[in-house]
C-alpha cells in the first residue's frame, strides 16, 4: 500500500522551454493571444451555426462539433503550458499526467475521425448532389458524430493506464511542455515492447486509418470535378471542400512533420516548437480558414454581427 501511495503521489517534472529562458517570456504572450483567439474563434462558430438557420446543413453541423473538439484539445495542453511559462515549477502530478496524455490522444482521435466523417460530406454533395440530403440526414450525422466521440475511448483509456502502470525512474523529467507519450516513455525502466506494439497498432487504426478514409474521398471528389463539363460547376464544387481541405493538410502534415519523423531527424527542443504547430496554431487557423474561405458563414456573420468587412465579395 505504501509504495502505490508514493507512486500515485509522485510527480513530474515538466520541462518544456525551461532550458530557453528567452523563449520562454516570448512565448508567453504570443501564446496567449493565440489561446484567446482559438477559444473564442470556435465559441463564435459555434454560435453562429448554431443560431443562424441558414447554417443548418450536415456540414456545419460537423463543423460546429469540429470547434468544441478544438476548444477541448487546446484546453488540455495549452493552460498548463502557459502556467509553466510564469512559474519556476514546473511540476505536474501522476494523475494530472496521466489525464493530460489521455485527453491529448482522445480529443485527437476524435479530430481525425471527425475530419473523415467531413470528407464524407463533401463526398456526397459533390459526388451524390441529389442524394445527398437523403444520405447526410440528421439522425446519420447524428450516428456519426456520437461515433466519433466513443471509439477512441477504450484506446485512450488503455494508452494512458498502460503507461503509467510501468514504474519510473531517474528524476522524472518530461522533456516536453505537455505529457506526450514518447517523452513519458523514456522515463520507463522496464520492457515497453508491448506497449510500443499497442501504440503503434492505435496509431494506424485511429490515425492513418481516417487518413486513408479522407484521402480516398478526395481521389473520388477529385475524379468527379475533373469530369464536369462547366469550369464554373468544377470551381464551385472544389471551393465547397476548399476549407476542409486547408484544415486535413494543416492538421495531418504538422503532425506527420513530428512523428513520423525518424527520431535522430529533430532535437527535443525543435520537436517542442514543431509540437507548438498543431497544439496552439491549427487550433487557431481552423476558424479562420472556415470564416475566410466560407461565403455562407461570411454573410451569416454580417448577418448577425453586422460587419461589413464579411459582406465583401469572396
Amino acid at each position: 500500500m505504501n509504495r502505490r501511495n508514493k507512486t500515485f503521489q509522485m510527480e513530474f517534472i515538466l520541462i518544456g522551454f525551461s532550458n530557453m529562458p528567452n523563449a520562454e517570456l516570448l512565448l508567453f504572450p504570443l501564446v496567449l493571444v493565440m489561446y484567446i483567439v482559438t477559444v473564442s474563434g470556435n465559441i463564435l462558430i459555434i454560435v453562429i451555426v448554431t443560431i443562424d438557420s441558414a447554417l443548418q446543413s450536415s456540414m456545419y453541423f460537423f463543423l460546429r462539433n469540429l470547434s468544441f473538439i478544438e476548444i477541448c484539445f487546446t484546453l488540455d495542453t495549452v493552460p498548463k503550458m502557459l502556467i509553466s511559462l510564469l512559474q519556476k515549477d514546473k511540476s505536474i502530478s501522476f494523475l494530472g499526467c496521466a489525464i493530460q496524455m489521455f485527453g491529448f490522444f482522445y480529443f485527437g482521435c476524435i479530430e481525425c475521425f471527425l475530419l473523415a466523417a467531413m470528407s464524407y460530406d463533401r463526398y456526397v454533395a459533390i459526388c451524390k448532389p441529389l442524394h445527398y440530403r437523403t444520405i447526410m440526414n440528421r439522425g446519420f450525422c447524428q450516428k456519426l458524430v456520437g461515433g466519433t466521440w466513443v471509439i477512441g475511448i477504450p484506446a485512450s483509456l488503455l494508452q494512458a493506464a498502460w503507461i503509467f502502470s510501468f514504474p519510473f525512474c531517474g528524476l522524472k523529467e518530461v522533456n516536453h511542455f505537455f505529457c506526450d507519450v514518447p517523452p513519458v516513455l523514456k522515463l520507463v525502466c522496464a520492457d515497453t515492447y508491448l506497449f510500443e506494439i499497442q501504440s503503434t497498432t492505435s496509431t494506424f487504426l485511429f490515425i492513418i486509418f481516417p487518413f486513408v478514409l479522407i484521402l480516398i474521398s478526395y481521389i473520388r471528389i477529385i475524379i468527379t470535378i475533373l469530369s464536369m463539363s462547366s469550369a464554373q460547376g468544377q470551381q464551385k464544387a472544389f471551393s465547397t471542400c476548399s476549407a476542409h481541405l486547408i484544415v486535413v493538410t494543416l492538421f495531418y502534415g504538422s503532425g506527420s512533420i513530428v512523428y513520423l519523423k525518424p527520431k535522430s531527424s529533430y532535437s527535443p527542443e525543435v520537436k517542442k516548437m514543431l509540437s507548438l504547430f498543431y497544439t496552439v496554431l491549427i487550433p487557431m487557423l481552423n476558424p479562420i480558414v472556415y470564416t475566410l474561405r466560407n461565403s455562407e458563414v461570411k454573410e451569416a456573420l454580417r448577418r448577425i454581427l453586422g460587419w461589413k468587412m464579411f459582406s465583401q465579395a469572396t
